[in-house]
């Protein structure tokens, strides 16, 4: 769909690290925080197809951040999450001299990514960024099941200190499979961060947020069924984007949505998941994406949105033309 996000990148448990790109001369500019996606288990910040240069150009200082995944990350105590805050408090005291104001910071992120965005919004009241953008995020997934799956996933698997690396990637391989087998749809995405009880007043309070999904989200889950693709989109992110808006406008909060529908002639998923990215960041490295059908994402599109989603960093609701926007019709 999208070809490999860490083709060419060093593995290594120590992978807690983060890149900063910024206009030559920067200074006080707004600051995006990203959060990549890779349902837990794979991708990286430091993926050529983040590069985030077009972005910065806009006006914006970006930070690429990368995390424990997986059996590292997720099984017990929420350590990518806590790699993830890390980062934030790196960015509010040190990112003032790469040219960025720690006053106006942005945290956004796509599929797993966004999820994490959504987790960092309700684990702390620390006041770490002012606004959010959740794409794709697969709210959907996070069912009454999840406490049920991070029961079971912990009870099967069994490593400790001493097991290599190796051993611990053959059996999150095998616990991958239990979870996607046994627990529908959190199966699909069955690492992440253990949430307790949420109340969004709190972060509502003090974050804008803008939430939305693709066209044909769902498609890659279900490539074969084109027939359910708009009821898994539906079920999994686009309910779920739109609940979460009118959930936290009721919780005193500003929301805004949006629905990406650029699809290319013949593509073979439609405006799936992933679709927008190659608008937002170096189209250069989404050249092989399958999802595109060997063609280039419209370069009118994805100005808009890159103007959009820097705009929104820069000035919150007031730089966006609806609260629902649709793009690519």
């Amino acid at each position: 769909m999208v070809g490999s996000s860490v083709e060419g990148l060093t593995f290594d448990e120590n992978c807690q690290v983060l890149s900063v790109t910024a206009p030559a001369g920067a200074s006080g500019l707004p600051v995006m925080v990203w959060f990549h996606g890779g349902a837990y288990v794979t991708g990286s910040g430091e993926s050529t197809k983040y590069d985030a240069s077009l972005l910065a150009l806009e006006g914006v200082v970006v930070v690429s951040v990368s995390y424990r995944l997986g059996i590292f990350g997720y099984l017990r105590d929420n350590l990518g999450l806590l790699d993830q805050l890390v980062a934030l408090r790196w960015v509010r005291d040190n990112i003032a001299a790469f040219g960025g104001d720690p006053s106006n910071v942005t945290a956004f992120g796509q599929s797993a990514g966004a999820d994490s965005v959504y987790a960092l919004m309700l684990v702390s009241d620390e006041p770490l960024f002012h606004r959010a953008i959740l794409q794709s995020a697969p709210l959907g997934a996070r069912g009454p099941e999840r406490a049920e799956m991070t029961a079971a996933l912990r009870e099967f698997v069994s490593v400790d200190a001493s097991t290599s690396v190796d051993d611990v990637l053959a059996v999150q391989k095998d616990a991958l499979s239990m979870a996607s087998a046994r627990f529908s749809p959190s199966g699909g995405m069955p690492f992440g961060p253990v949430l307790g009880e949420i109340d969004l007043a709190p972060a509502a309070s003090r974050i804008e947020l803008l939430v939305g999904h693709t066209a044909d989200d769902a498609s890659p889950y279900v490539p074969d069924q084109p027939e359910a693709w708009e009821i898994a989109t539906e079920l999994v992110f686009a309910g779920p984007a739109r609940q979460l808006a009118a959930d936290w406008t009721t919780a005193g909060g500003q929301a805004a949505t949006f629905d990406f529908r650029w699809r290319p002639a013949n593509a073979p998923l439609g405006a799936c998941h992933c679709m927008e990215l190659p608008f937002l960041f170096d189209p250069a490295g989404w050249s092989h994406a399958g999802m595109l059908a060997g063609q280039e994402p419209d370069p009118v599109l994805a100005k808009t949105v890159r103007s959009l989603w820097t705009g929104f960093a820069r000035n919150g609701m007031a730089a966006l033309p609806s609260r629902s926007l649709e793009l690519g019709e």
